[in-house]
């Protein structure tokens, strides 16, 4: 590598930590002018990243050598994810050429959005393969959710109700941040939470538990982070996102739950850090700020309308539960093919019964939705992609000589559990933003364990 090679490495991990702030902005790029721009500015950044490895220059020193290593050890154990990504989008491809698709045009735009996910996966183990680059991307990521959660409760508390394109005509007096569906701030958040939650493990001290290290924690130098975690979990409660909420504390539950079992040495300490963040920011500080209206709205779901001698009383409020029954004889028709990438929207219209009384574009199961779209063949390495993923982040977690590596493995792993927990009721994988975001975190996953410690290698 020459010696220019590095501060052009820099250019593209900042342009690379600007694109994934940005995708949020856009009503979380789910337009066809923000998807094809996401696509565009990936196959740029990918491509100058790929010129620049495949042309480095004149021949380095022992420090560009050490650069070189330190890129290998990372994209390694990251290539069989990113080939199980190919493989999903060569299978769209035979889905296009072979005529299986029924909506070669959605097919298309879901097959440009995989291949830039799968090149944003490469290049987020490339780029942000030492310590300090993958401590600034989570400290990122961290921003861009706290920006998001600050935005939605304003708007809300302000009675403003504003996306930044305009008005908002739904969801109103909810949060939503940038985004139109609140449960799609809800599955943002839910990730950038994870992330900033495992940040925080990942700077602990190896010092001996002493209350006022707690004390230190909640009002020392931390105390920005905590700042962030608490104005994110303000928000997530304002969404009033049932299976949102429902997923973030699940899957702190799981994960903290195992974290504290596995170390020993300090379980106290971990558990009281762990503990602050359920009664503090919720118990206490979201009390404030709608926690009453999110347990009213789970106890009244209604999933079916009440009927008394013949006549409905109650209509049902939930109608979700209906639509998965009529895209199941969708999914029958074409199990191991599939109805191509993208499809569900023209292909579903023959399906709904007189219970459906909306238009669907999605499933509300991302589930469902990959195994109607993609079948078996396209879905499996989605599947495998997803628990290679989870494996490398609870593999780190498992890491207990190293505070950081087992830090932000916990991060990567609750963050993915989360979001796998809220995609039974919701299709926020359908969203380019939280894709992109949820494609980030399988790759922090990866790094967590297999990123270079040395400053020298910056």
């Amino acid at each position: 590598m020459s010696p220019t090679a590095a501060p052009r490495d820099k250019a593209l991990m900042l342009a690379t930590l600007a694109l994934l702030v940005w995708l949020p902005l856009p009503l979380g790029s789910n337009q066809e002018w923000s998807n094809g721009l996401f696509v565009l500015l990936t196959a740029l950044l990918g491509g100058l990243w790929g010129l620049q490895k495949l042309y480095p220059g004149a021949a380095g020193n022992s420090g560009a050598r050490q650069r070189g290593s330190a890129l290998r050890k990372s994209i390694k154990p990251a290539l069989p994810l990113f080939v199980l990504l190919v493989l999903c989008q060569l299978w769209v491809c035979v889905q296009l050429i072979s005529g299986i698709s029924l909506d070669t045009g959605a097919s298309i735009q879901y097959l440009m959005l995989g291949c830039a996910y799968a090149l944003l996966f490469l290049l987020i183990v490339g780029l942000f393969h030492t310590r300090s680059r993958l401590t600034l991307l989570l400290g990122v990521l961290v921003v861009s959710g706290t920006v998001q959660a600050f935005y939605g409760s304003l708007m809300t508390l302000s009675g403003i109700e504003w996306l930044l394109s305009g008005p908002k005509t739904s969801y109103i007096g909810t949060a939503t941040g940038t985004f139109v569906n609140r449960n799609h701030l809800a599955g943002y958040l839910e990730m950038t939470l994870a992330c900033g939650i495992g940040l925080l493990l990942a700077l602990r001290d190896g010092r001996s538990f002493r209350w006022r290290h707690l004390l230190e924690l909640l009002m020392g130098p931390k105390a920005r982070l905590r700042l962030a975690l608490v104005i994110m979990v303000i928000a997530l409660v304002m969404t009033r996102s049932r299976m949102g909420n429902t997923a973030f504390f699940a899957s702190l539950l799981i994960v903290g739950g195992l974290f504290v079992m596995l170390n020993r040495e300090h379980r106290l300490r971990n558990g009281l850090i762990l503990a602050s963040l359920i009664l503090i920011d919720v118990l206490v500080i979201s009390q404030y700020f709608g926690l009453e209206k999110l347990k009213d709205r789970l106890i009244n779901t209604q999933l079916q309308d009440q009927v008394v001698n013949g006549e409905v009383v109650s209509r049902a409020n939930e109608i979700r539960d209906d639509l998965y029954i009529y895209a199941w004889p969708q999914l029958q028709q074409n199990p191991l093919t599939g109805s191509g990438a993208g499809s569900f929207e023209a292909s579903f219209q023959r399906y709904p019964g007189e219970e459906i009384r909306a238009h669907f574009d999605h499933a509300h199961n991302d589930y469902l939705q990959f195994a109607i779209e993609y079948g078996a063949i396209g879905m499996l390495p989605l599947v495998f992609f997803v628990l290679g993923a989870l494996y490398h982040a609870l593999k780190a977690l498992w890491r207990r000589e190293s505070w950081y590596r087992s830090g932000v493995g916990f991060g990567a792993a609750m963050g993915i559990i989360a979001l796998m927990i809220h995609s039974a009721t919701d299709f926020n994988l359908q969203i380019p933003a939280n894709a992109a975001t949820f494609i980030t975190l399988c790759a922090i996953a990866v790094l967590a364990n297999s990123h270079s410690k040395p400053r020298s290698l910056e």
